[in-house]
């Protein structure tokens, strides 16, 4: 009989990770499962480096770029630079709709969509700007929405959606056709010597649409307000889950009282695992604490949080008294078939990253959830860097396999099928220094639309998916 937390750990037979060195680590891994057999021909097949292009990609598949910062928009603005998160909307026939991010901070004029001098910033209303800065330190950050041409393969339409939020990294889609995008920031009035007009770290909505406009910059504030970084919907519930980017972390939840409608209030919680209060997940190297384990299903609550505006940035520190599970800078999340995937950049025990698992109560949000809880899983730590190194974004393939984009120089997007097995879609050869980011695959499947933050690239890639 398992009478503790600390006797289920060693029923895994796991509690020695703490103690093993990287190299038997990586073994672990291969026992686990977890093994990278792009090298061997799998999948795809290796990568194949054609002069003059941005991306090595597998054999059959190209990478096309169809749009740029600093590109005209439709709107008569420059596309902004900075690209992250992404989303994607079926329109009609051939066409959809893609919203993107832009990680933008305040001041970076440069980057911004009213050119080198804000020489065209009389062409929005500037009630439609969620900051201004005073003028001196305008916030660039926002949305734009692309509609894409499938079959051709080009944009025809593209225009700014959002504008003066600061840093907005990832953000998710939702099942009423709109695109959640997060500020990755925890500034206040008053911030960035003085000159900020208004409180940051919210989450805002934007809706896909074709008809050019700026959507007004309201902060959904009873998300609550921390470090944002992702959110994924649960498609018939409505409710959103949250991650934050930080290194002691927590994982959210909203639970609108309207579906649909976020703004109208409901509660926010923090995921606590069962009978392990305050539990661990970083396994970091240096912390003192049992491993948390690969491959083993939790049970878990969720605990009310209030409050939640946290003028002190405290939410996370305030839920892990509580009981709160910690983790180490929550990124990329993604909703797949009944079960939703996020990473963490930097936990593991040679802070290369984590992917976790949630799988939701068959009475997510109700009453009876207890009678069926909802389990959390470490679906893969490698501590190998061959396997994948800080995953950022991820996404969703249509055939079920997690896409993960990499944060760090010579980037990768690597993809991981159910079995375990990972391999390599694409390696940025032209920009190195940059990170992937907003993964995305198009309703028909054909398309993996990702981001190359610096210098600014959308692209395109098409293939034997």
């Amino acid at each position: 009989m398992i009478n503790s937390r600390r006797d289920f750990i060693k029923s895994t037979g796991l509690i020695g990770l703490g103690f093993l060195g990287l190299n038997q680590l990586a073994v672990e891994a291969a026992a686990l499962g977890f093994v990278n057999y792009n090298d061997a021909g799998g999948k795809y097949g290796p990568l194949e480096y054609r002069q003059g292009e941005i991306l090595s990609l597998p054999k059959g598949f190209t990478g096309k770029i169809i749009s740029c910062r600093g590109d005209k928009m439709s709107d008569g603005l420059l596309s902004p630079g900075a690209h992250d998160g992404m989303g994607v909307f079926k329109l009609r026939g051939n066409k959809i709709i893609l919203i993107r991010n832009h990680e933008l901070s305040p001041g970076a004029i440069t980057s911004g969509p009213f050119g080198k001098s804000n020489e065209l910033l009389y062409k929005v209303d500037k009630s439609n700007i969620y900051d201004y800065g005073n003028g001196d330190a305008m916030c660039y950050g926002g949305t734009t929405t692309l509609v894409y041409n499938e079959k051709r393969q080009k944009i025809e339409l593209e225009y700014l959606s959002l504008i003066g939020t600061v840093r907005n990294c990832a953000g998710g889609i939702t099942p009423w056709n709109s695109w959640l995008t997060c500020e990755e920031t925890s500034f206040l009035k008053g911030g960035e010597k003085g000159l900020l007009e208004k409180d940051h770290g919210y989450n805002f909505e934007v809706f896909a649409t074709e008809k050019i406009g700026l959507t007004a910059p309201v902060p959904i504030k009873p998300m609550g307000r921390f470090v944002h970084e992702a959110v994924a919907v649960h498609p018939r519930e409505g409710i959103v889950y949250q991650t934050e980017d930080t290194s002691d972390s927590l994982f959210y939840r909203y639970v609108p009282v309207k579906p649909g409608d976020l703004h109208k209030g409901g509660k926010l919680q923090c995921l606590v695992v069962d009978e392990w209060t305050s539990a661990d997940t970083r396994n970091w190297a240096n912390l003192n604490t049992d491993k948390f384990p690969q491959k083993t299903a939790f049970n878990v609550h969720w605990e009310d949080l209030d409050n939640v505006e946290a003028p002190d940035n405290d939410l996370r520190l305030r839920g892990y008294k509580k009981g709160a599970a910690r983790f180490s800078r929550g990124e990329g999340i993604w909703y797949g078939k009944d079960e939703l995937f996020f990473a963490c950049t930097d936990g593991g025990m040679n802070r290369t990253g984590q992917i976790f698992k949630y799988i939701p109560s068959k009475y997510e949000g109700a009453e009876r959830e207890k009678e069926s809880p909802a389990t959390l899983e470490l679906y893969i730590e490698p501590n190998d860097i061959n396997i994948f190194q800080n995953c950022d974004n991820l996404t969703i393939a249509p055939w079920g396999d997690v896409i993960i984009c990499e944060d760090k120089s010579d980037p990768r997007i690597v993809g991981i099928t159910p079995e375990g097995k990972t391999y390599v879609i694409a390696k940025n050869i032209g920009y190195r220094q940059s990170e992937f980011a907003g993964p995305v695959f198009s309703p028909s499947g054909k398309t993996l639309f990702v981001n190359i933050q610096s210098p600014g690239l959308t692209l395109a890639i098409t293939g034997p998916w």
